[in-house]
């Protein structure tokens, strides 16, 4: 049984790391993490009973993380993709997406709550000639060990925090629907509690 479901699950400690902003980085934040903040994020990880399942949570865990980190810095102005917010004092690009949900990544994974993936360097995509994008990624580990066996590709996929408002859930989708120019611009839309599965934010 599952330490997490029989209450036995080690205690979380704060833990804190530097987002990006006002594009390709220019301008960093330290962001602090409470014990209780995180607790919530391994608790939400910590069920998952599968990749899927790891995929789905790690979507609002990424959004959680970065509204909780535009209560103590600048990006919370920021709005999904590079319009809405332009000019804004905070807006992040893909540069500071993409490096800002890698760390974010890696502090999960430091702490061991991801059971089903692997953090992986940022993967950038280039459409028409001049659209470049980068984006955070992860490569499924079962994927990894059956592609072994079978000389294929391991499964990839992009996180995607840019598309969304800040505090919104990243779009998380398969790295060559991403590469294709799959993924949408949602911007606007009000931060509200929701439910894991509809689409919605859960409070933060």
């Amino acid at each position: 049984m599952s330490l997490l479901l029989i209450g036995l699950a080690p205690a979380v400690s704060a833990d804190s790391l530097s987002v990006c902003y006002n594009y390709d980085c220019l301008a960093e934040a330290e962001v602090n993490y409470g014990a209780e903040q995180l607790t919530r994020v391994r608790d939400l990880l910590g069920v998952a009973r599968n990749a899927a399942e790891e995929r789905e949570r790690l979507s609002l865990a990424i959004g959680w993380l970065l509204g909780w980190a535009g209560e103590q810095t600048p990006i919370s102005a920021d709005r999904g993709g590079n319009f809405a917010d332009d000019g804004v004092f905070g807006r992040m690009d893909c540069i500071d997406h993409s490096t800002t949900t890698t760390r974010l990544l890696r502090l999960l994974e430091s702490h061991r709550w991801l059971s089903f993936h692997r953090v992986l360097e940022p993967v950038r995509r280039v459409l028409y000639l001049f659209e470049v994008h980068y984006s955070a990624q992860i490569e499924e580990i079962e994927s990894l060990t059956t592609a072994s066996a079978l000389a294929a590709a391991p499964a990839r996929y992009v996180v995607d925090s840019w598309f969304r408002d800040n505090g919104r859930p990243a779009v998380v989708m398969a790295l060559p629907s991403w590469l294709d120019g799959q993924g949408w611009e949602e911007s606007g839309v009000s931060v509200v509690a929701g439910g894991l599965g509809d689409g919605s934010p859960i409070e933060h």
